[in-house]
């Protein structure tokens, strides 16, 4: 295979850096996965710098535990607190947050980083 990394600075340099990974990715050869790793490397700079993803609501991060883990609002009592089916609620209503405490237990039980615990509440006023 030929040994190029491709420099990204358009949509089109964008789609070849992203077939070459894909190429890259079924090689059996050893020696391209240090110019898998760089094209990778290369291409998640971009993305972050050209597609920023947004943020999630607390309200986002709930349900999706809640799904992944099969969780009901009372299983969260060890993490948010013995008031947490009601404190959930009002998550997935928008109308609260995390506290401090809350995003540190969330954090060590979840493996969630904390800064994206750190979410703005969507107002609906």
């Amino acid at each position: 295979m030929e040994a190029t990394i491709v420099i990204i600075e358009n949509e089109a340099d964008l789609a070849a850096a992203q077939a070459l990974v894909a190429e890259l990715g079924r090689s059996t050869d050893p020696t391209d996965i240090g110019r898998l790793r760089a094209q990778a490397l290369i291409l998640q700079a971009y993305e972050a710098k050209n597609r920023p993803t947004a943020q999630a609501t607390p309200a986002e991060i709930i349900s999706y535990l809640m799904d992944q883990h099969d969780l009901s609002p009372a299983d969260f009592r060890s993490t948010l607190g013995k008031g947490a089916p009601a404190r959930v609620s009002e998550i997935l209503g928008g109308s609260k947050g995390f506290s401090l405490p809350q995003i540190r237990r969330l954090h060590a039980e979840f493996g969630i980083p904390a800064d994206a615990l750190i979410g703005e509440v969507r107002s609906s006023t």
